[in-house]
């Protein structure tokens, strides 16, 4: 869980010399899902919608949008509680706080606070969470207007994650049998 969540922050292949094993795995598992969803066809028509207006960032945005329905719809694909699982989720990071990139290190208390993983299943949740990125981007992103477009194709967005999420179980499930 903390290599795949610590994924994004983590540069270079030499992970075993980094990371003990299960960490490198999970950051394997994150490029995998990264890889994955970079190419998969559902993605692909998500993205395609967004890109006129928020070119190389509608990848971003909708991985986003993605998180946002997997968190509103967290039920449907988990068997323990969100709440529960968020609370488990950032005790297991926090107590892993010496392997933490920097970045993620001064990231994570904003993070629990503000319990993000929980809020991504509200539009005032990833309103705030796509705002936070398009300030942190050099170029005029404009992901804080894309709210504006999940509203407009919910049901599309929805669907489209309905068809993707469980082709990237699979994947994901197959990786982990696999190393």
């Amino acid at each position: 869980m903390v290599g795949n969540f610590i994924g994004d922050f983590v540069k270079g292949r030499n992970l075993l010399q980094q990371f003990e094993p299960d960490v490198a795995r999970g950051i394997e598992l994150h490029r995998v899902i990264d890889e994955f969803t970079d190419h998969h066809p559902v993605v692909r028509e998500s993205k395609i919608r967004l890109r006129p207006k928020y070119r190389h960032y509608a990848a971003v945005i909708v991985d986003v949008f993605y998180d946002h329905f997997l968190s509103k719809y967290w039920d449907q694909y988990h068997p323990q509680p969100l709440t529960d699982f968020t609370r488990d989720t950032y005790k297991t990071i926090e107590a892993r706080w010496e392997i933490l990139p920097a970045d993620v290190q001064h990231m994570l208390p904003y993070m629990i606070r503000e319990n993000w993983l929980l809020h991504y299943g509200e539009i005032a949740g990833i309103q705030q969470t796509l705002t936070g990125m398009a300030r942190r981007t050099r170029h005029d992103s404009k992901m804080e207007e894309s709210v504006v477009e999940l509203k407009a194709g919910y049901d599309q967005f929805k669907s489209e994650f309905e068809q993707f999420f469980p082709d990237l179980a699979d994947r994901s499930k197959q990786f982990l049998m696999d190393t």
